[in-house]
């Protein structure tokens, strides 16, 4: 039997697996020399007002869309997640062709309304809209959270309580090393725990769920060498 081996310059293998809690059905497989060993700053002030900021693409789960644009919010360019979805819509928006495995990823963001759910937060290892790890903050529940979704099924891992308000800007910050996962609120440390369903590189990105509109800025991706 011949065996062929194919290089090509960007990697990506799905895989099918079978479906579990701790399983995706799809996996992606990234080439190593396509992970990103470069910081990422993006500030947004660049940006065109009123559109998607370049690099970036919007997902959601839900038949409504999500409502991403740059917008100016007293005289300083920030990313806004502006629809009213409901229920369990989940408004996604990734930074698109960039693969990033061990770093310290950290944004500004502000909870601006919301009845249903307000705030948002951080998706990373992203591989599709219904497979990434994701910790959000909700100012109406007064709690910060670290989740999985698996197959589409999002399932808390860690929950802590915390005092961030709405229309206050705040720091959310994530250091993911191997399997070690460390979630961080204005540079304190809320949640610390351990995950293997996804020890590949992926996507990294903004996630809101439901009504919540928000705001964010000068999002930082600092790979761990």
């Amino acid at each position: 039997m011949k065996i062929i081996k194919s290089i090509f310059a960007v990697s990506i293998v799905y895989t099918l697996l079978a479906c579990s809690d701790s399983a995706p059905k799809v996996s992606i497989s990234i080439d190593d020399k396509d992970i990103q060993k470069k910081d990422t700053i993006i500030s947004f002030e660049k940006e065109t007002e009123g559109i998607v900021p370049k690099g970036f693409v919007v997902g959601n789960t839900c038949v409504k869309d999500s409502k991403w644009s740059v917008i100016n919010d007293g005289g300083n360019k920030v990313v806004a997640q502006q629809a009213k979805n409901e229920s369990d819509c989940f408004n996604i928006l990734v930074l698109d062709n960039l693969f990033y495995k061990n770093f310290t990823l950290t944004v500004k963001m502000k909870a601006v309304a919301g009845e249903e759910d307000q705030g948002g937060g951080l998706i990373w290892r992203y591989i599709d809209n219904n497979n990434y790890y994701i910790a959000r903050c909700n100012p109406l529940e007064n709690n910060f959270r670290f989740y999985k979704v698996v197959n589409g099924n999002r399932k808390q891992l860690k929950s802590v309580d915390c005092n961030i308000k709405s229309v206050e800007w705040f720091t959310m910050s994530i250091i993911m090393n191997g399997n070690k996962i460390t979630c961080s609120l204005n540079g304190i440390m809320m949640i610390e725990t351990f995950d293997d369903t996804y020890p590949n590189a992926g996507k990294v990105g903004l996630w809101t769920k439901s009504d919540a509109r928000s705001y964010f800025d000068d999002l930082t991706i600092q790979p761990i060498k």
